[in-house]
């Protein structure tokens, strides 16, 4: 479960809250019925309705990088949101832009091989300077190396560079959200943990001996 309370449909009254709700779980309470037909429980949904204009922000900014007046082709796009959801440990933001992926009619190869794209050949120079842009965003928090950037306009214009450096770095704060929160694929225990050994066992000294 979300780490915030849900909205339900009954408690529902601003306009993107209900709109969203029609169009995305066909009339039914998202929170009593939950679910949606790309495999998704839709929380994001129900937590995001909490702040109605925060919700109809988030909805605006789909909007903008989905708009036929982008310029950045939508492959490169995509190739940027799903590496920064591996890169920010967002179960949610890579699974549902796999799904993007696959959708534009991009070859299964390129979704297999994002967690290792430095060493993988099925990418263009294009795609690998936009893949190399996108970890110094993700991990280096935007500390870009003049070649890498220099290697980045051969293939892209400014304009474009410009989108993809929105796009990517607004699907890197969606990513940090959904963990935070724990909403969809990230409602996911911490997986570093101590393993506990036997009792008295130190990691220092070996144990007794038997």
């Amino acid at each position: 479960m979300p780490r915030l309370r849900q909205v339900p449909k009954a408690e529902a009254t601003a306009p993107i809250v209900t709109s969203m709700y029609d169009w995305l779980f066909e009339g039914r309470d998202p929170v009593a019925e939950p679910g949606r037909w790309d495999g998704t429980t839709g929380d994001w949904w129900t937590v995001f309705a909490l702040v109605p204009d925060v919700l109809d922000h988030a909805v605006k900014g789909f909007g903008l990088y989905q708009s036929p007046t982008r310029i950045l082709k939508p492959e490169l796009r995509e190739l940027s949101q799903i590496r920064v959801g591996w890169a920010a440990a967002s179960q949610f933001v890579f699974s549902q832009h796999a799904k993007s992926m696959r959708e534009l009619g991009m070859p299964e190869v390129k979704i297999t091989s994002i967690p290792a794209w430095t060493v993988a050949d099925c990418y263009s120079p294009a795609e690998r300077a936009v893949l190399a842009y996108t970890d110094c965003l993700a991990y280096d928090h935007g500390r870009v190396p003049d070649d890498l950037f220099a290697e980045l306009k051969r293939h892209l214009s400014d304009e474009e560079i410009l989108e993809l450096t929105y796009i990517t770095t607004l699907y890197f704060g969606h990513a940090v959200m959904s963990r935070a929160l724990r909403t969809e694929f990230d409602d996911r225990d911490e997986a570093i943990v101590e393993v506990p050994g036997p009792p008295g066992a130190s990691a220092m000294h070996p144990g007794p001996a038997r």
